[in-house]
């Protein structure tokens, strides 16, 4: 396999305002893998109607130590497998299934994580997610260059400070843009 030109992992994709797509209009994707395999990602900026205590009920997880945030809405993290959990959190711990996408942020997929977090000892900052973002090998890449994408650096503030719907206007505006001047047309030479 080709290597990629430009790996993306933690990295932002920040959607174009012209991108008109139920999943991912004005979605803040967070990329936690980039490689020759693809990419996958985690919509960080749509909540869904479900929330945090409420899963973690349905999992059979009783929050036995007060949670923080039991309100917390569980995020729509992409249209691949919306019945599958996933914790986006700073820092890394001792958990099963993680994978680090930068020296302090991980991505979880295993229910010790969500274990931790009911019991009052898991990551401090997360977010909680069902299903991810997929690209196959290049298609990610075309969709850049067909100007459905901004990319930025990841942002700890964005990922856990900001509320969801100011998510993206933030990642626009870290670009030092003002999304309303934005151009969904693409020039070629």
């Amino acid at each position: 396999m080709k290597p990629i030109s430009v790996d993306l992992t933690n990295q932002f994709l920040v959607a174009m305002p012209e991108l008109d797509d139920s999943m991912f209009g004005r979605a803040v994707v967070y990329i936690f893998r980039h490689d020759e395999d693809g990419a996958a990602g985690l919509i960080v900026n749509h909540p869904s109607d479900v929330q945090f205590a409420h899963l973690l009920s349905e999992i059979r997880l009783p929050a036995l130590k007060p949670l923080a945030r039991p309100e917390q809405p569980v995020l729509v993290g992409g249209p691949v497998h919306p019945e599958l959990g996933f914790v986006l959190h700073r820092g890394h711990g001792p958990w099963t299934s993680t994978l680090h996408s930068s020296d302090s942020i991980a991505v979880t997929h295993s229910r010790d994580v969500l274990d931790a977090i009911s019991q009052g000892h898991g990551p401090s900052d997360y977010l909680v997610s069902l299903g991810y973002a997929g690209w196959q090998p290049g298609q990610l890449e075309e969709e850049i260059a067909d100007n459905q994408w901004l990319t930025s650096q990841a942002s700890t503030d964005v990922l856990f400070e900001l509320p969801y719907e100011a998510r993206w206007e933030a990642a626009i505006n870290a670009l030092g843009l003002d999304w309303r001047l934005l151009s969904h047309d693409v020039g070629h030479a």
